[in-house]
Parts: structure tokens; C-alpha cells; sequence
């Protein structure tokens, strides 16, 4: 072999692992990126002890004014609570499904007796779907409390709350047949394990 035809070779060979080497740490820092996506479900967790310290506000409030209130004011006063309850959860699934989907396993609710039956069942389509049950459950609790305060709200807003809960029902019911039809529903995972 000349040195030529070598020398070709070892330069050949350099460029080949300059390109592996480029790739690799390129693909690594696309991979870690993910990890940039735990700033934002922390922020949802600090976001929930807000939510956590309103509620007891809230309840605190209830407690106080219980003697005093209409049985319509109790029962708005319960309606927001009930809400903010599904808040809580809804963001709780968010933090949890979002985080195990995207970011990692989460290692201490794997070794926990108390870990959630759901957690690590919910893929990317069924988050979607247990999300949108969420709006909807929002949306109706809302709405009930628009209908038990009808003389303080306009006609317009009634409708545009209607049609915006009607909006997700649809939304809801489209996306679930979609998704049985793709066959990418929450049970079909468990299925595939039988």
C-alpha cells in the first residue's frame, strides 16, 4: 500500500469519526433537552400549593359566612370548590403523565406502596383524552353555576357558555372516536399486554 492511498484512509477515517462524534453530541443535547420541560411541570406544582392555599381561603370563608349564606350562595360556594378540587387534579395528571411521557420515569412512585394505579398507563393520547374530560367537567360546573345565578348573568354570556361547553363535548367525543379508531385509547396498551 502507498502512502498516498494511506494517507487517504487515515483522513477518510478522521472525517468518518469528526461525524460520529458530531452526530452523537448533537443527538445528545436534542436528548437532554427534554429535561428543559421540568422547569415547566415545577412551575405547575408551585402553581398547585397557590391553588392548594386559595382553596383553604375559600374554605375558611365557607366556614365563616355558613350560617349567614342563601342555600344558593352554599351551594356556588361548594360548586367552587369542587372546582378548584378537579383543578387539582387535572394538573396533578398534567405533572405526572406529562413528565413520565416526556421527561422521565419518576423512580420514587415506582418503589412506592401509594403510587397511583393510572401512573405509567396514560400515554400521549390518553392524556389528551383525560384532559378534555377535564374541560368538560370544568365547563359543566361552571355552567351550573351560571344557571344558579341566572339573574346576574346576561343571555349572551349564557349562550357563549353553552356554546363553548357544547364545543367541548364535541371536541371530547370527537377526539375519543378518533383515537378508538386509531387504536390508541388508554386500554388498548393494557390489551396488547394480555
Amino acid at each position: 500500500m502507498d502512502k498516498n492511498a494511506h494517507d487517504k484512509e487515515h483522513s477518510g477515517d478522521q472525517q468518518h469519526g469528526l461525524a460520529n462524534f458530531l452526530e452523537e453530541t448533537l443527538e445528545r443535547v436534542i436528548f437532554g433537552s427534554r429535561w428543559i420541560l421540568a422547569v415547566f411541570y415545577l412551575v405547575l406544582v408551585l402553581a398547585q400549593v397557590a391553588l392548594a392555599g386559595k382553596f383553604l381561603q375559600h374554605s375558611a370563608h365557607l366556614a365563616h359566612s355558613f350560617w349567614s349564606m342563601s342555600e344558593t350562595e352554599f351551594v356556588m360556594g361548594m360548586l367552587s370548590l369542587i372546582d378548584m378540587t378537579l383543578m387539582a387534579n387535572l394538573m396533578i395528571l398534567v405533572i405526572f403523565s406529562g413528565y413520565e411521557n416526556f421527561v422521565s420515569v419518576i423512580g420514587v412512585a415506582q418503589r412506592s406502596p401509594d403510587r397511583p394505579k393510572w401512573m405509567g398507563d396514560v400515554d400521549f393520547g390518553g392524556l389528551k383524552l383525560k384532559l378534555i374530560g377535564s374541560l368538560v367537567a370544568l365547563s359543566s360546573l361552571n355552567l351550573l353555576g351560571a344557571f344558579y345565578n341566572l339573574e346576574t348573568k346576561e343571555d349572551k354570556e349564557i349562550t357563549w357558555m353553552l356554546i363553548i361547553h357544547v364545543t367541548f363535548v364535541i371536541t371530547g367525543v370527537l377526539f375519543a372516536f378518533s383515537e378508538k379508531i386509531a387504536g390508541h385509547g388508554v386500554n388498548s396498551a393494557k390489551q396488547q399486554d394480555h
